[in-house]
């Protein structure tokens, strides 16, 4: 019989990961089944096998757990898109063993690496976390977000980049500093991504009243995930953030513009609806310039630019001759002034969409 009792001195034994950080061990009835397929979001206890490019795991605080052959860890199933580091897919079969794809709990079969990255850690899956009849438990059945509700819109300054690690998450912390400073209580929200806390948390040291991510919703992580339902997702953070009575919400969504969910995202018009206005974050001039182009071909109201580019002086002028929008480094962001200069720009961008609207209505 490939199912058995989940007991609570097991539980006690477990690393538990960033990404699966909500979930209930103490249901009744839970058991471990090998009996399933795996799937996005099923819950995996697994057996550190052979320690490669991951040697920790980031736990339920945010701490960065050191891992060793033999530890008995809890993450999830999720795919992986990221350029820089990990390309991996959930596998058809639960194998004798699966890839730690992301140290805030991401199990996959790895596809493809970047040429900096080492193999993956090993894990020897022990089985998947399931009911009494062997039914796989979902994440997404410990989501903590409110529901939608009725309420105050606050406007969403919203922070893409041109590509991975080209300075998104700074951005949108800088902008939470400056609006911070200037008097404001903040949201900061996650769309997409792979589960890890450093974002929420350092959302939260910038100021931010409430930080979430699509991990409070139940996702490991968005990649391969139907765009509309990533569109619906992102409503809930909104709603979920609003009602906490915010004067502002900053909205980051992952990877680079070209990346399928985030392109498909940014077309999808229920996500196009709730932003206002966007700072672009990117690498160099070159893709500032094509993302400030892309995205307004999209539509959607480019009023700033920053990210990595901002390191250098040049790469700055470089920008600004082909931009009508002001570039900013990190540090001018979070500054009051210059903040609330970006959300006012939203605000006009807000009531102009507004305005077309209510034309397009009469007419």
């Amino acid at each position: 019989m490939r199912i058995r009792e989940f007991s609570a001195e097991l539980a006690s034994r477990l690393k538990v990961a960033y990404a699966v950080r909500n979930v209930d061990l103490t249901l009744p009835g839970l058991t471990l089944t090998r009996e399933c397929a795996p799937r996005p979001g099923h819950i995996l206890v697994a057996r550190v096998d052979a320690i490669g490019h991951h040697n920790w795991i980031e736990t339920t605080t945010g701490r960065k757990a050191a891992i060793y052959p033999g530890d008995e860890i809890l993450l999830a199933f999720g795919e992986r898109y990221a350029p820089d580091q990990y390309e991996s897919r959930v596998p058809a079969l639960l194998g004798s063993s699966v890839d730690l794809v992301a140290a805030g709990g991401v199990a996959g079969e790895v596809l493809s690496r970047h040429g900096d990255m080492r193999p993956p850690t090993r894990l020897e899956p022990i089985g998947i976390l399931a009911d009494r009849e062997g039914v796989p438990v979902d994440l997404r059945r410990f989501n903590v977000l409110a529901p939608f509700g009725l309420g105050d819109h606050p406007p969403v300054v919203c922070v893409v980049g041109t590509s991975m690690n080209a300075g998104k998450s700074t951005t949108a912390a800088s902008v939470i500093r400056g609006l911070t400073r200037a008097g404001h209580r903040v949201a900061g929200i996650k769309i997409t991504g792979t589960g890890a806390g450093g974002d929420p948390w350092m959302f939260r040291d910038s100021g931010a009243v409430l930080a979430a991510d699509f991990t409070d919703g139940g996702y490991p992580t968005t990649a391969g995930v139907p765009v509309p339902e990533l569109a619906e997702l992102a409503q809930v953070l909104y709603h979920h953030a609003a009602a906490h009575e915010v004067d502002a919400v900053v909205m980051e969504i992952a990877d680079g513009i070209l990346q399928a969910e985030t392109s498909a995202l940014l077309e999808y018009p229920t996500v196009r609806e709730l932003v206002d206005g966007v700072v672009l974050a990117a690498a160099d001039a070159a893709g500032a310039r094509y993302g400030a182009q892309h995205l307004r071909g999209l539509g959607l109201p480019v009023i700033a630019a920053s990210g990595r580019l901002t390191q250098s002086q040049l790469a700055i002028r470089e920008a600004v001759a082909g931009l009508d929008v002001p570039v900013h480094t990190p540090g001018e962001l979070a500054e009051a002034h210059v903040a609330q200069g970006i959300l006012a720009l939203a605000g006009v961008s807000r009531t102009r969409r507004a305005g077309v609207l209510e034309l397009g209505e009469a007419a």
